[in-house]
C-alpha cells in the first residue's frame, strides 16, 4: 500500500470563480493516511493504492481533506477536529445522515461514500463523500462571478433552499430534530455557546450587544409563527459548489448545523449580508454588486415555497445575526486554545466579527421595535 501527502498548493481560478485551496495537512490535523486507506479500500478499492491526502483551507469548522486515488479519482473527507470541543459541536454523523437523506430529492448534495464512528482509525469520527468539481465563492455578493451571472446564481441559491425546506423530513429524517419551538431552543443553544466562550476568551471582550440581543430574542422568539422543516443551518454562497462557468448550483456543503427547524431562519441567514453596514466586508449592495434586492430574494422564495406571505421577518433576521455572532465567538475560543481547522485564525479578529454581527442584529431589532411603536 502506498500513501502520500499532497504537496502544498495554492489552488487556481476556475472559470470566473474560485477553486478551493489545498495544502499539505497541518500538524494538528495530520492523521495516519495508511490507516485511512486500509479502512476506505473496501468501500472504494482504488483508495488503497497511491492515495494522496491534502487539506482544504478556509473557514470549515470540521477539518476537510481532498483524497486523490492513483487513477485520479477524488473524494472528500470530513472529520471532527482534535481537542476539547463545545457540546454538540462538530457532529459529522449528523452531516453524513443529512446529506445521505437528500439522495433522490431535488436538493443537490454530494453522494455519501461511508461513515466511520471509530476514532481509532484516524483519531476522530469522519465520513467520506464524492468530490464535486466546481467553484466555491465565499463572497456574499458572488464576486468574482461575472456580473451578468450574479442575479441568476442568487436566485438559484434561493430555489435550492426552498427545495430543501420542501423535503419530507418525517420520511427522510425522522428523529433528526425536535419539531416546534426552534427559535426558542436555538436562542438558548447559541447563548450557551457565548457563555462557554467567555470561559476561554480574554475578560476584556465586550459582549454587551450579544447580551442585549439575546434578551430581545428571548422576549420575541416565542411570538414568531412556528413551522418545522429540514433546515441547513449555515446556508450561504461559501457553503455551495457552483458550476465552473454557469450560474448553476451543483452541491450544498457543510451540513453540520442541519436539523429540523424553522425554514425562515435559513432564509434570513442567507440574506443577512443585505442588512450589514456599508463598511462591512460581508455587505451586499444590490445596485453596486448586480444582485437582487432583499425584497426580490424574499419574493422568489415565497413563490418557490408556495407561501402567501413571510411573517416575523425582523425576528428571524435578528436571530441569524445573533447566531453568527455566537459562532464567531466559538471559533475565537477554539483559536485561543489552538484548536481550529484552518491556520491563521486570530481570536481577537473573530471576536470583533462576532461583536459586529451582534451590533447589526441589535439595529434590526431596534428598528422593528420603533416601527411597532415599542
Amino acid at each position: 500500500m502506498s500513501v502520500t501527502t499532497a504537496p502544498k498548493s495554492s489552488g487556481s481560478p476556475q472559470g470566473d470563480g474560485d477553486t478551493p485551496r489545498t495544502e499539505a495537512p497541518s500538524e494538528i490535523h495530520r492523521f495516519d493516511a495508511d490507516a485511512l486507506a486500509a479502512w476506505l479500500a473496501p468501500h472504494v478499492p482504488e483508495a488503497g493504492e497511491g492515495l494522496e491526502v491534502a487539506q482544504f483551507q478556509g473557514g470549515m469548522s470540521n477539518p476537510t481533506f481532498l483524497l486523490t486515488g492513483a487513477r485520479g479519482t477524488r473524494w472528500v473527507l470530513r472529520k471532527k477536529p482534535p481537542g476539547k470541543l463545545l457540546p454538540k459541536a462538530h457532529a459529522v454523523d449528523r452531516e453524513y445522515r443529512a446529506m445521505a437523506a437528500m439522495e433522490g430529492t431535488p436538493v443537490p448534495a454530494p453522494k455519501m461514500i461511508a461513515y466511520c464512528d471509530d476514532p481509532g482509525v484516524i483519531g476522530a469520527e469522519f465520513y467520506v463523500m464524492e468530490h464535486v468539481a466546481g467553484r466555491v465563492i465565499p463572497s456574499a455578493a458572488l464576486a468574482p462571478m461575472k456580473p451578468e451571472h450574479r442575479r441568476e446564481a442568487a436566485f438559484a441559491l434561493v430555489d435550492s433552499l426552498a427545495d430543501l425546506h420542501a423535503v419530507d423530513w418525517q420520511a427522510k429524517l425522522e428523529g433528526f430534530g425536535r419539531p416546534g419551538g426552534y427559535l426558542v431552543r436555538q436562542t438558548a443553544r447559541w447563548a450557551g455557546q457565548v457563555e462557554a466562550s467567555k470561559d476561554v476568551l480574554p475578560p476584556d471582550i465586550d459582549y454587551s450587544d450579544l447580551d442585549w440581543l439575546r434578551g430581545w430574542l428571548e422576549t420575541h422568539a416565542p411570538n414568531a409563527r412556528d413551522e418545522s422543516t429540514v433546515v441547513h443551518g449555515d446556508y450561504r454562497p461559501g457553503n455551495v459548489i457552483l458550476h465552473p462557468t454557469e450560474p448553476r448550483l451543483l452541491a450544498i456543503l457543510d451540513w453540520e448545523l442541519c436539523t429540523i427547524g424553522h425554514p425562515l431562519s435559513d432564509l434570513a441567514y442567507l440574506l443577512r449580508p443585505w442588512r450589514m453596514p456599508a463598511d462591512s466586508p460581508d455587505r451586499v449592495d444590490p445596485e453596486a454588486d448586480g444582485m437582487p434586492t432583499e425584497a426580490e430574494m424574499i419574493e422568489r422564495y415565497r413563490l418557490r415555497s408556495g407561501r402567501e406571505r413571510i411573517d416575523d421577518w425582523a425576528i428571524f433576521m435578528a436571530f441569524s445575526m445573533f447566531r453568527l455572532g455566537a459562532i464567531a465567538m466559538g471559533v475565537a475560543a477554539r483559536a485561543a486554545q489552538g484548536n481550529v481547522s484552518s491556520a491563521g485564525v486570530d481570536p481577537r479578529a473573530m471576536c470583533d466579527r462576532g461583536r459586529a454581527m451582534a451590533a447589526a442584529g441589535r439595529r434590526v431589532a431596534e428598528e422593528a421595535d420603533a416601527a411597532a411603536g415599542g
